[in-house]
């Protein structure tokens, strides 16, 4: 009996890529060369994969099923082979824009006519083993290639198979992803303290502090001016950034922000959602472009920059001119929304400055972001 010794190996990688979509499908051709035993000739292979995601594994289950059209040597008979297999597909990290992969599996073999008096060909299971690589046109469409090395148990004998095969992998079903937090640059006014009222016979308040002069100690307090029941001025930092109330108008900045002299973050990260590999923002983003439109019409000292990020996905010249055209989309609809486009500047800086992981689907999304820098005039 012959043997054709394939061992697939594949020896580089670490960890398997996660994917954001819950699907796979691959449309194949390719070529089959058969070993001399079974007497058949080498042949054309039509047929498709279909790989699931949603497991949370780094093994992903597949799909198989091949079809060929096959002449014998002998005679002038020929067969259709059909092939169905389940395999568990690996995936390793990009070696530049290729994702390698590799896989393994058991199927069954069924032929039309398998000439078994002649060949001792029969209907039979047979294991698989593959390595490949996908090649991206985008973050959606790829160029599969493989190699698959079957071997079947024929009557009384092992037979082998190898399929090099080709094809268009489309990945649909996009995960859902978690919510990021939503930063708010619009201040919430603070409740404003309850006057304190000192009954007198005539009395006044010069200062408007609301405390009335006979009780007042700090009468030259100025309007506006958060007072106590003596009428002198309250030095708090209610949200700790170093820029008291009554200069603030930013009073809930989250603790450890960078700010400016009106307790103000110098940058902001704006959570918009845009559509899949697209420039256009989502309608569920609207309503956080308005609130930073509105914070940039009452606050009319203020200029703002706003800068496009992407994660690693595709080229970099692809994520370059995606994240100026997010930012300068951004930018149109403040003006839009109010905001002089004099007040406005726009940049993207594609897939820099990442401030997650790359390698995850939850490191990505935070990746894929609007920042928003603020300048005073």
């Amino acid at each position: 009996m012959k043997r054709l010794l394939l061992i697939p190996a594949l020896m580089l990688g670490s960890v398997a890529m996660a994917t954001d979509y819950n699907y796979e499908i691959t449309p194949l051709i390719g070529y089959n060369i058969a070993e001399g035993n079974i007497d058949l000739d080498d042949y054309a292979v039509f047929g498709g994969e279909f790989q699931y995601n949603g497991l949370d594994s780094i093994i992903k289950p597949e799909l198989s099923l091949l079809y060929s059209k096959a002449d014998y040597d002998t005679g002038s008979a020929d067969t259709d082979v059909w092939r169905v297999a389940l395999n568990g597909v690996y995936e390793y990290d990009k070696l530049g824009y290729i994702t390698p992969l590799a896989k393994a599996g058991v199927g069954y073999e069924k032929m039309s006519d398998p000439y078994k008096n002649i060949t001792g060909n029969t209907n039979s299971p047979f294991v698989d083993v593959g390595v490949g690589a996908k090649i991206p046109f985008n973050e959606m469409i790829a160029l599969k290639l493989e190699a698959i090395y079957m071997l079947k148990y024929n009557d009384s004998r092992y037979d082998n198979n190898l399929a090099v095969l080709a094809g268009l992998n489309i990945a649909f079903g996009e995960k859902a992803q978690k919510a990021a937090p939503v930063v708010v640059a619009e201040p919430t006014p603070e409740p404003t303290p309850a006057p304190v009222v000192v009954v007198a016979p005539v009395d006044g308040d010069d200062d408007k502090d609301g405390v009335l002069n006979s009780v007042d100690k700090c009468p030259t307090t100025p309007a506006g001016v958060e007072v106590d029941a003596n009428g002198c001025k309250i030095d708090n930092d209610i949200d700790k950034d170093g820029v008291l109330n009554a200069n603030d108008i930013c009073p809930n900045t989250p603790l450890g922000e960078a700010v400016n002299s009106d307790g103000c973050p110098e940058k902001v990260t704006l959570k918009i959602n845009f559509e899949n590999n697209s420039a256009d923002v989502a309608s569920s983003s609207f309503d956080i472009i308005q609130k930073y439109a509105d914070f940039l019409t009452k606050y009319t000292a203020y200029s703002s920059k706003i800068v496009g990020y992407t994660d690693s996905r595709g080229s970099e010249k692809y994520n370059q001119n995606l994240s100026e055209k997010r930012a300068n989309t951004v930018k149109d609809m403040l003006v839009e929304r109010g905001v002089p486009s004099d007040r406005l500047s726009a940049e993207g800086k594609g897939e820099a400055n990442p401030v997650a992981d790359n390698k995850t689907a939850e490191g990505r999304a935070e990746n894929r972001r609007i920042e928003a820098e603020l300048t005073k005039n």
